[in-house]
């Protein structure tokens, strides 16, 4: 899993017919003390997050199937969790 942050909504005028109905959200990889790490990612969206909220994406196809449980679904990543607070515990 990745600790990221939604950056932004992507807005389709055509999908692949098992994703009608889907939201996909831009996500930000961070690090745990939220600082930008790497590129953007497109996820989709399973938890209603919005933007600005800290997420957990997965970020395999199997998972995804898994998650969705389908096997039509073209996705890569998925957003699994709202983060509501994080502790580092050293």
């Amino acid at each position: 899993m990745i600790l990221c942050k939604v950056t932004g909504t992507i807005v389709a005028t055509q999908k692949k017919e098992s994703l009608i109905g889907q939201k996909i959200l831009m996500v930000q990889p961070i690090t745990l003390d939220g600082e930008p790490l790497g590129r953007d990612l497109l996820a989709l969206d399973t938890v209603d997050a919005g933007i600005g909220d800290t997420v957990l994406v997965v970020q395999e196809g199997q998972a995804a199937a898994q998650l969705l449980k389908r096997t039509d679904v073209p996705v890569h990543s998925m957003i699994v969790a709202v983060v509501d607070g994080l502790e580092i515990v050293e």
